[in-house]
């Protein structure tokens, strides 16, 4: 029988436990956060997941005590469970350059040898023991574990922070996941070997597995295919993403960077020096590695979401159609973890939830063999936005409407092959210059009906630089994280500021294919051509695109900016863009609309405030917009 310490030579470390974790979690409090996600206001972590995560990790590797000390029955027995299954260790693991890093391991009891599962922590102040439930259920499926902190992540005396300064997903990164499995080789002996990782952790996992050939198989939750697009894309930089992620490592920057990367941040921040931006990023893309993920023939899994906030939809898609491996992309509803978050925190715990049912699903069939049906999956699948079924969510005491809502039938998903297999048709929209509907022009359909002088020949504009209503999100991940709880966001059309946007809208939309309810099926990636100019030497454009209710509210599509720079005022330049991906379906009866503004709290914009951006649509140029249908 295996001893209960097999880290008895000295691998492992005493825990030295969190500060402030002496007192029970209570049942109440541990149900607070079911069915919430991992996010709070201001892009932080929800400081009742954190306690639920160390709370869990004190529970599991305080082999003196009782679970029931410190959890609630549930979740005492989830521990005594485990504890029944597998060894759990506190460790720092050394580099290959001395730095130590913060891990965690849950080894097998039972005769092996086992699979192993190494989880990359995300990029959040708290390190390896967010995800802790995760590897509960991981050790109940029969897999070895070892999590730890990428390097430089956490707050000071926190006993889940690792040393040395944050990487970035370097290669300093990628050598230390290859210490891992050189640890995990010595002291786990695994059968075969595969990550998984969320976020910062996803990153790392795609790229320590294209560099080093013993990991058999990647899950990849809410990742990067390319971090130079994802933080600097149509001229535009990703602003409010890399100043929430600044604001979670857990120190000020001068303290978590080295003075190379301090420089690359502070130059994106200033707006300068962006060529060695994509430089840096592209490093750092497991789209610059596909040769060596193809030669190793890694499977590899993808997870993300339409409205993505911090590595956009599309710059996925030209990663995952690159790689000739066994393969898997899911696109959820949401924001960054959304879908995922519930199952590796444990706010579900009476279910794992698709989005992790599916990933334990592909570890299963690629590192123990299982024939589980995943054998059968097509390489995609999209949900479609906002068809899931909701009710009002009663106050308990009075029941009365709370104007919250709660999902009661999932949206539905569509497989399909390949991406180039979602879209299987193209509608082309001319855009008007006439003032229908007030000061809004029209979308119409091209071809035979539609005479050239309609959508050529106009000029409208707009005073650049002020913000409208028309903007992505209210806040960074939390919108994405209501949305995928049943709420999605609703807007007010009337109240965009015509002063300072430019609007389209179509016609009611009638069932075009025959299928029902569904005025359009959009699947797939939107595209927009406009001839601009300004009275600066730049602009930005921000297009949006909206699915109008018949009472002027409506929901948002997708969008996508774009910067241009070295205009000669006066002079008109034509400019074609990819707005983000989509499934979506707009019902019947209701509207598209257009929506092009010069400012988005996301995003670093070249707009100077109060100048004049103009619009055209000339005869060898015309204005369209390409909606991709399915």
């Amino acid at each position: 029988m295996p001893q209960d310490n097999p880290f008895a030579n000295g691998s492992s470390e005493e825990f030295p436990g969190f500060p402030g974790i002496t007192t029970a979690l209570t049942a109440a409090e541990a149900s607070r956060t079911a069915g919430r996600g991992l996010w709070a206001a201001g892009g932080t972590v929800d400081p009742d997941v954190v306690r639920l995560a160390q709370t869990l990790t004190t529970a599991l590797l305080d082999g003196n005590g009782a679970p029931e000390a410190l959890l609630p029955a549930e979740l005492a027995a989830a521990v005594r469970e485990v504890r029944g299954l597998a060894v759990p260790t506190y460790h720092r693991v050394e580099a290959t350059d001395g730095i130590r890093l913060s891990a965690f391991s849950l080894r097998q009891r039972g005769p092996g040898p086992h699979p192993l599962v190494v989880v990359p922590a995300g990029w959040t102040p708290f390190g390896w023991p967010l995800f802790l439930w995760s590897y509960l259920v991981l050790a109940r499926r029969g897999y070895h574990v070892l999590a730890y902190t990428p390097r430089g992540l956490g707050i000071p005396g926190l006993p889940s922070t690792s040393e040395g300064f944050v990487d970035v997903a370097g290669p300093h990164d990628w050598a230390d996941g290859s210490a891992i499995i050189d640890f995990a080789v010595d002291h786990l002996a695994p059968s075969v070997i595969g990550f998984l990782g969320a976020s910062y952790g996803s990153g790392i996992s795609q790229l320590v597995a294209a560099h080093d050939d013993r990991v058999s198989a990647v899950v990849a939750l809410s990742t990067w295919g390319n971090l130079a697009t994802s933080l600097h894309d149509h001229g535009t930089r990703h602003l409010a993403a890399v100043k929430a992620l600044l604001g979670l490592t857990g120190g000020p920057v001068e303290t978590k960077f080295d003075r190379a990367n301090q420089e690359v941040l502070a130059d994106f921040l200033a707006d300068r020096n962006l060529d060695r931006l994509v430089e840096w990023g592209r490093l750092r893309a497991p789209e610059s590695y596909l040769h060596l993920t193809n030669e190793n023939e890694t499977p590899t899994f993808f997870s993300n979401t339409w409205h993505e906030g911090l590595f956009a939809v599309n710059q996925l898609l030209t990663t995952f159609e690159g790689l000739d491996v066994p393969k898997r992309l899911n696109l959820w509803i949401g924001d960054h973890t959304a879908p995922e978050g519930p199952g590796l925190i444990g706010t579900e715990r009476d279910r794992v939830g698709l989005p992790m049912a599916e990933a334990y699903a592909w570890l299963d069939h690629h590192l123990k063999g299982e024939r589980n049906g995943v054998e059968d999956w097509q390489r995609v699948c999209c949900q479609v936005m906002f068809t899931y079924g909701t009710e009002a969510v009663p106050d308990p005491g009075t029941g009365e409407p709370t104007g919250e809502n709660r999902i009661v039938e999932e949206a539905y998903r569509e497989e399909r092959a390949d991406w180039g297999r979602v879209t299987t048709g193209v509608e082309v929209l001319g855009l008007t210059g006439d003032g229908a509907g007030g000061t809004d022009g029209r979308l119409l359909p091209a071809g035979e009906t539609t005479a050239p002088s309609q959508v050529t020949g106009w000029r409208r504009a707009f005073l650049a630089g002020v913000d409208t209503e028309a903007t992505v999100m209210d806040a960074l991940m939390r919108t994405g994280q209501a949305e995928r709880a049943g709420r999605p966001r609703s807007y007010d059309t009337r109240k965009i500021d015509r002063r300072h946007a430019l609007v389209w809208t179509t016609g009611r939309l009638t069932d075009a294919g025959g299928r029902g309810a569904s005025g359009r099926r959009i699947r797939g990636v939107p595209r927009l051509r406009l001839t601009v100019r300004s009275t600066a030497t730049s602009a930005c454009l921000v297009a949006h695109l909206f699915d109008v209710a018949q009472d002027a509210t409506a929901r948002i599509v997708t969008h996508e900016p774009l910067n241009v720079y070295g205009l000669t005022p006066g002079q008109d330049r034509t400019v074609t863009w990819r707005l983000q991906a989509a499934a979506y379906d707009v019902a019947a009866g209701h509207r598209l609309m257009l929506v092009v503004d010069s400012k988005d709290p996301l995003y670093g914009d070249a707009s100077v405030t109060w100048t004049q951006t103009t619009v055209t649509s000339p005869p060898d140029a015309p204005a369209f917009l390409e909606l991709p249908l399915g």
